[in-house]
């Protein structure tokens, strides 16, 4: 399978990525409990909101400005571009958002909390996407495009599950205004306005309206993605030029910026008490155990079914491995917590869950693939 040069550019930025997003993650949970006054920078009050809500509610829109682009180029030209070759990995997400979403909710049913029920739905694409690239070049290239069309739609998912389950009480007038600014967007699309300012500035006001209305503000993003034009999807279009010049100021400063505010945790000498509680328990299930099962159960189900067929160059094993990768939640995880809970307690707790088992999800998976490829180099020769 020969790949875009735009797809290893996604790529080879999310290898990075992942690498830079560990280092701010241990620097900022040592320099919260070690710094003084660290952990207070992030929540400054500027213009009515903390330094945390400006990047969580702002910068992050432009992370899902990406995340929507990508989309809309795997729908128009990619992996996703025709029913056959957009059902295997769509139904893998869906296994894989269903199952760890049961088993958070098993959990906490009973006298738990089930506001987190998404939290374990989510996959970080530039841990799982990192992770896997540490791999070398004996990776399938069908593996990754699998992984990515996955970790996409994975994202899909958790931007429904917050507009959706994760909205406060609307705003309705807010809302329309956007609606209106979003409608006018599709207008200049279909008059085939191809200047990128009118966009910009549409979304631009869209966001501050949607940011009013109830509505997650990083909504704006999605939306706005899908309004600019795609055109052919070649170099000219102002899609490609947009989503190429965004993939190194996302991957570099908002993602490891985001990761800087949203990890500055203090820790008590007996944090590891709050591990045992149904929240903690619900989510390090859900993505240690819930997201490779369900992802390697729906796969199977929808080959075994003759909905779909694997890759040539991909096996079971490797599709297991790709599920376990999967249970990497970190960004979308920790997004979804903030959300959920409205108690710093409840947070940080979430937090230090998604952080433990992302990076045990984040070893296994990488200790079983090389294990994996290693067999079979040695088969071949």
């Amino acid at each position: 399978m020969v790949l875009t040069k735009l797809f290893n550019d996604f790529f080879n930025s999310e290898r990075a990525s992942g690498v830079i997003l560990v280092c701010c993650t241990l620097f900022s949970l040592i320099a919260t409990n070690v710094l003084p006054g660290y952990f207070e920078f992030w929540h400054i009050q500027i213009a009515s909101h903390s330094i945390t809500d400006w990047i969580n509610d702002g910068l992050m829109a432009i992370f899902f400005l990406l995340i929507g682009l990508e989309l809309e180029r795997e729908v128009y030209i990619g992996e996703l571009s025709t029913v056959k070759s957009a059902l295997l990995p769509a139904l893998a997400a869906l296994g894989g958002m269903l199952l760890p979403a049961s088993i958070y909710y098993f959990i906490n049913n009973n006298g738990g909390d089930t506001r987190g029920t998404g939290i374990p739905m989510a996959t970080d694409i530039a841990f799982a996407l990192g992770a896997l690239s540490l791999l070398g070049k004996r990776v399938p290239s069908s593996l990754k495009v699998f992984l990515t069309a996955l970790a996409v739609i994975d994202d899909l998912g958790a931007i429904l599950v917050i507009a959706i389950f994760y909205t406060n009480t609307l705003h309705w007038m807010n809302l329309g205004i956007a609606a209106g600014i979003f409608a006018a967007l599709i207008v200049l699309n279909r008059l085939k306005v191809y200047t990128l300012w009118p966009y910009l500035a549409g979304g631009v006001a869209m966001w501050y309206f949607m940011l009013h209305s109830g509505v997650h503000a990083t909504i704006t993003g999605v939306l706005l993605a899908f309004a600019i034009p795609f055109g052919n999807g070649s170099q000219h279009s102002i899609s490609y030029r947009l989503q190429h010049f965004l993939h190194k100021p996302v991957a570099f400063i908002i993602l490891p910026v985001f990761a800087l505010a949203n990890t500055s945790i203090p820790i008590s000498h007996d944090f590891y008490y709050a591990l045992g509680g149904t929240i903690s328990l619900g989510i390090m299930a859900g993505l240690l155990v819930g997201k490779p099962l369900g992802i390697f159960a729906f796969t199977y189900a929808t080959v075994r079914l003759k909905i779909a067929s694997l890759s040539a160059d991909i096996g079971w094993k490797h599709i297991l491995g790709a599920g376990i990768l999967g249970g990497i939640g970190f960004t979308m995880s920790i997004f979804i917590s903030l959300l959920a809970f409205d108690s710093e307690p409840l947070i940080h707790q979430a937090k230090i869950a998604i952080m433990l088992i992302s990076t045990i999800s984040g070893i296994i998976g990488f200790i079983y693939l090389r294990t994996t490829l290693k067999e079979e180099a040695s088969e071949q020769v």
